[in-house]
């Protein structure tokens, strides 16, 4: 019954987190902004710079929402059917319900990752993430369980094109040069 318990209450909470993650980003989040990106004389790219205040901005932002949905969690609790500590599926759904409450433990904490990585000749892919991490306490009846709920929200994700090449050299992919073929 713990194990199914812990599930739910984390996809509980994940789905808050993904839910605010949504709403704060389709209203306050603008890639121009974030992202300010240089360019020289020819129109080539020189500098691509995050505006950490707006990307602070949008971490507490949704920190503070999702602390705030999290704390009513208080108030609702998990309905479990006692089947679950059985072993046999065809018990899951029989018995009175256990009732599990659900409470956060702090705050929920947040940080940036940002990716760059080949997408093709002369070309950049850039990602920013925002890694958010909530810890629950599950209220059982003989005793507390706390978890870790932890997820990675995509930002921006953008395809940065270079110039490309007269010539190109044939070098092995990663495939060709694992498999010792050379052609």
């Amino acid at each position: 019954m713990t194990e199914i318990a812990t599930i739910m209450a984390k996809s509980q909470t994940l789905d808050i987190i993904n839910k605010k993650s949504v709403d704060i980003l389709s209203k306050d989040f603008k890639y121009d902004e974030m992202v300010k990106i240089e360019k020289d004389s020819q129109g080539n790219i020189i500098l691509i710079q995050a505006d950490t205040g707006k990307l602070n901005y949008i971490a507490a932002e949704l920190s503070t929402e999702c602390n705030k949905e999290l704390s009513d969690m208080k108030n609702t609790a998990i309905k479990v059917p006692l089947g679950w500590m059985s072993d046999k599926s065809a018990f899951y759904n029989i018995g009175p319900k256990i009732s599990v409450e659900i409470e956060p433990i702090g705050n929920i904490s947040t940080s940036y990752e940002s990716k760059f990585e080949s997408a093709g000749i002369n070309q950049t892919r850039h990602k920013i993430y925002l890694n958010v991490t909530a810890k629950i306490r599950l209220r059982l009846p003989l005793r507390n369980q706390d978890a870790e709920v932890s997820t990675q929200v995509p930002v921006s994700d953008t395809i940065i094109v270079g110039k490309i090449p007269n010539t190109t050299l044939g070098f092995p992919t990663n495939d060709q040069s694992k498999s010792g073929d050379t052609n």
